[in-house]
């Protein structure tokens, strides 16, 4: 028994690390493909909405 508290805090700071790691790539892969699909979509939207 005093094994599976360690075993517990391991388990959900993996689980931590591991969303941790996701975001990391979600947050690269949108520095890659955003400017590009920011550049096409967003100023139509922006001089639609102003003008």
């Amino acid at each position: 028994m005093p094994q599976m508290a360690p075993l517990s805090w391991i388990l959900l700071f993996l689980y931590f690390l591991i969303l941790y790691v996701i975001n990391i790539i979600l947050n690269y892969f949108n520095v890659l493909y955003y400017p590009s699909f920011k550049m096409k979509s967003f100023p139509q939207k922006k001089f639609n909405w102003k003008w």
